[in-house]
């Protein structure tokens, strides 16, 4: 903990752009504080260059894990893995190309800093926005997603929170000094209708998908907030930046990207953006300590 502050000190006059370059192996090898970063897709950046680590992971060396290691001088270990649930973090995770260990095993006592980003695949978040994609062509116009699933959702984003409270309570388990933050989900479409047949989402569905994600983020807060973390909002404020945004100004990309990245997640320009959301939490909140 003495380590980051330390740190954080040091650099809160480093410019942002020089803040958040790409990690390298000079500034990995800096001393500095030790920091685990434990996740999903949102997370890992499935198919942004470049990809490293456990193929099966689909992880990326310019995922905000690596953005804000670089940013701090910070000694990472990026367990993040595509696919994963809160199941994953305490049980080995088999991908298509070989097991990724339980992530919690990468957070030890000497740990300083620790991101989570969990939560969407427990309510199988992936699932709905391609289901949704699918129902849009049905009927373009309405919202056959909502009346898919009715009520569902929600019933599965309660029973997540404990499953991500338990996780951030084995995370101070394994280390009781670090700071603790647990990150939510970047925004995917505007507030009202959607670009239809650009992004394949019905009119009618787009508020319903908003709401989810609202739904999703106000639980990991709450849920943060009851067990000793910091949640690190990525969905407000991201308006104009949303899969139907011009490609210059998009952070998540649509089903048909257009910069290299997985459908309906952040690119390299969003996961810059979450890195410095990161990095500005943790200067404000630091500096109240």
């Amino acid at each position: 903990m003495r380590r980051l502050a330390t740190t954080l000190a040091l650099t809160m006059t480093a410019s942002a752009p020089a803040a958040l370059l790409p990690v390298t192996p000079a500034s990995a090898e800096r001393e500095g504080p030790r920091y685990a970063a434990l996740g999903d897709s949102f997370t890992s950046g499935p198919l942004i260059p470049r990809q490293h680590g456990l193929a099966g992971c689909l992880r990326s060396d310019h995922n905000y894990p690596s953005l804000l290691a670089a940013s701090l001088h910070a000694r990472l270990t990026d367990v993040s893995c595509t696919g994963a649930d809160t199941s994953d973090m305490t049980h080995p995770q088999l991908t298509a190309t070989g097991v990724n260990p339980a992530q919690l095993d990468a957070v030890t006592r000497d740990t300083d800093l620790v991101t989570l980003g969990v939560g969407g695949n427990d309510i199988g978040f992936t699932q709905v926005v391609l289901t949704c994609a699918t129902e849009s062509l049905r009927s373009p116009m309405g919202a056959p997603c909502a009346r898919h699933y009715r009520s569902g959702i929600d019933a599965r984003i309660r029973k997540t929170a404990p499953k991500v409270a338990k996780v951030l309570r084995g995370v101070h388990a394994r280390a009781p000094h670090a700071r603790v933050l647990l990150v939510g989900y970047m925004r995917l479409l505007p507030d009202a209708a959607g670009c239809w047949p650009l992004v394949p989402f019905a009119a009618g569905d787009v508020p319903f998908l908003n709401s989810t994600e609202r739904e999703l983020n106000t639980m990991l807060r709450k849920t943060a907030a009851a067990n000793g973390a910091t949640f690190v909002d990525t969905y407000a404020g991201t308006t104009g930046h949303d899969v139907c945004a011009p490609p210059a100004a998009r952070w998540v990309e649509g089903m048909l990207p257009s910069h290299k990245a997985a459908p309906a997640h952040p690119n390299e320009l969003g996961m810059r953006q979450v890195a410095a959301r990161i990095r500005s939490t943790l200067t404000t909140t630091t500096a109240d300590r």
